[in-house]
């Protein structure tokens, strides 16, 4: 019987010296290795980025000239005033702007700058002298009898930062007061028309906002430009659908250096441009044009014209190396049995440029060349085409594909041609504000919407790099908002950037993919036969010793009454 309760024992303590091992090491050993390994991320932070609060600074300043303040008001300058507006576009997103707008009189040098016979001339004098920061705008009050500006303009505003307004004879009696508050509204809408205005910054926010609050002209113009990104390609190609009888020739590289690279290279904060071009033979129309008798010309209506891309598009090509977006600009010839071709809008109009664009995909123009040779000419004909023509019609394409906006100035303002470099400084800056604005806006929504999805779903590995993107991203999104608010435009639009391009690389990382992990329920049919063996002679063990114990705890009692 001795041997027999002994063996007992050793079974007992063997049994729960697995159940041991099992519970403190086995455990404990497997849960370590097969947990999923999430790294920290700044979840307070990013909360915080939900709720998208920007204040946008603009650094106005004004200058008097000679004759346009007394004596006694030119002693009380300089001076400074703060005038802010808040917007609370809805429960998530806030807008404040904040102009602070400082006064002063003219130096010498600026008064002889203004002395110059035109208003242009004395604008690139101005800014010899000196130049304005990036965002902010300079206001030169000049007095009424000056000759800069003609009778029936009020307010000129140049290529750079620089406007020149017409003193009004209010300003020149009573007190400065009394002239800044007469000067306001003028100074306002100046400012509005060189930074930026509320419906720019709405259109910027329309993926976030109420379609709604935006109005249709700005909601228009944020529909037709491509989305902010890294770099863009720009690609121009001749279609020649009939080569025996037209031998085209286009300095296409030429033009480009000429009319498009200026452009480009005012919009280098922004963006980095690819250009590339192509000659397309044998490419025609989707649509068969329809000859009018009134006009003796072959003629496409707006109506056909949606029809006319799909076919056309299948011969361009792809750029697989790239996932920039592409901007296509085609120039087509008729041949010569469909010549001349010419646009008609929906009014039954000819379209004077005899082009067309489709928002964010590019432009296409239709050159004649039928009046350029004889009917009896040999065929092929060699043609030169006229750049210039060509280029001022998808140069114009391309500033809206772009997000530049066609400024409606307020009555009395005469706005400075920007010329060869097909960008004035404030219309560059007016672009900026949008997109840091809508750059913010898309890598917040980005990173929090990241956020959410790794909450929710558990066993997304979070691996080191993901971590440091979204840390990065945030940072740079605090940093972005920072400079706004202290009217660092250019800093914040290189920040923004940043903090799109970190939010994106870690939004589409392959790693986050929850196809490649298993969910619960198939952990616990890959567990279960592995498990379930050793555990219930284990369990089984370890309720028979708890069984004993009762039982003689059962005896003790038994015997003790």
């Amino acid at each position: 019987m001795a041997a027999i309760e002994t063996e007992k024992q050793r079974g007992r303590y063997a049994a729960l010296a697995i159940a041991a091992v099992v519970i403190v090491l086995g455990i404990p050993l497997w849960w370590k290795t097969t947990e999923t390994y999430r790294a920290w991320l700044p979840f307070s932070q990013i909360s915080e980025l939900d709720s998208l609060q920007l204040q946008l600074s603009v650094e106005v300043e004004v200058v008097f000239s000679r004759g346009t303040l007394s004596p006694e008001q030119q002693k009380k300058v300089p001076l400074s005033q703060t005038r802010e507006q808040e917007h609370q576009v809805d429960g998530k997103t806030m807008l404040r702007y904040r102009y602070e707008t400082k006064y002063r009189t003219a130096t010498i040098m600026e008064e002889d700058a203004l002395n110059q016979p035109s208003a242009e001339e004395a604008d690139l004098s101005l800014h010899m002298l000196s130049e304005s920061a990036c965002g902010s705008v300079v206001v030169y009050i000049i007095p009424e009898s000056s000759t800069l500006l003609p009778a029936d303009v009020k307010v000129y505003v140049g290529k750079r930062r620089t406007a020149l307004l017409r003193a009004t004879p209010f300003e020149g009696a009573g007190g400065l007061k009394e002239v800044l508050s007469a000067l306001e509204p003028q100074v306002k809408q100046v400012a509005n028309t060189m930074s930026f205005n509320h419906q720019d910054i709405l259109a910027a926010l329309s993926d976030r906002i109420r379609i709604g609050q935006v109005s249709k002209e700005s909601l228009a113009d944020s529909m037709r430009a491509l989305k902010s990104s890294p770099g863009y390609e720009i690609t121009f190609s001749l279609l020649n659908p009939d080569p025996k009888s037209h031998s085209l020739h286009w300095d296409i590289e030429g033009a480009v250096n000429n009319y498009i690279q200026p452009l480009l290279d005012k919009l280098s904060p922004l963006a980095n441009f690819s250009v590339d071009s192509q000659i397309l033979y044998y490419a025609v129309l989707g649509v068969n044009p329809r000859f009018d008798n009134s006009v003796s010309a072959y003629t496409l209506n707006a109506d056909s014209l949606a029809h006319v891309i799909n076919p056309v598009e299948a011969r361009l090509g792809s750029n697989a190396a790239s996932s920039n977006p592409v901007l296509n600009f085609l120039l087509y010839v008729p041949d010569a049995y469909h010549s001349p071709l010419f646009i008609r809008d929906h009014s039954k109009r000819e379209v004077p440029s005899n082009a067309f664009h489709s928002p964010r995909w590019g432009g296409i123009m239709v050159y004649n060349v039928n009046d350029m040779y004889e009917p009896e000419a040999e065929f092929p004909v060699d043609i030169s085409i006229n750049m210039a023509k060509v280029m001022g019609v998808f140069l114009a394409q391309l500033r809206l594909m772009l997000g530049v906006q066609k400024t409606q100035p307020p009555p009395g303002f005469v706005l400075q041609s920007p010329g060869s470099a097909g960008l004035a400084d404030w219309e560059l800056d007016r672009l900026m504000w949008s997109r840091s604005v809508e750059n913010v806006a898309t890598a917040s929504t980005t990173i929090t919407s990241l956020a959410q999805l790794l909450d929710q779903i558990g066993n997304i590995v979070i691996n080191d790099n993901i971590a440091q993107q979204v840390s990065s991203a945030v940072t740079s999104l605090q940093a972005a908002v920072a400079e706004l608010e202290a009217g660092n435009l250019a800093f914040a639009l290189q920040y923004s950037r940043e903090a799109i391009l970190a939010s994106e690389r870690a939004f589409f990382d392959p790693s986050l993919l929850h196809l490649l992990y298993f969910p619960d329920d198939q952990k616990f049919a890959i567990y279960i036969p592995l498990f379930l063996p050793m555990c219930v002679p284990i369990v089984l063990s370890l309720l028979k010793i708890a069984g004993e114990i009762r039982q003689r705890r059962a005896d003790k009692l038994a015997k003790k009454d």
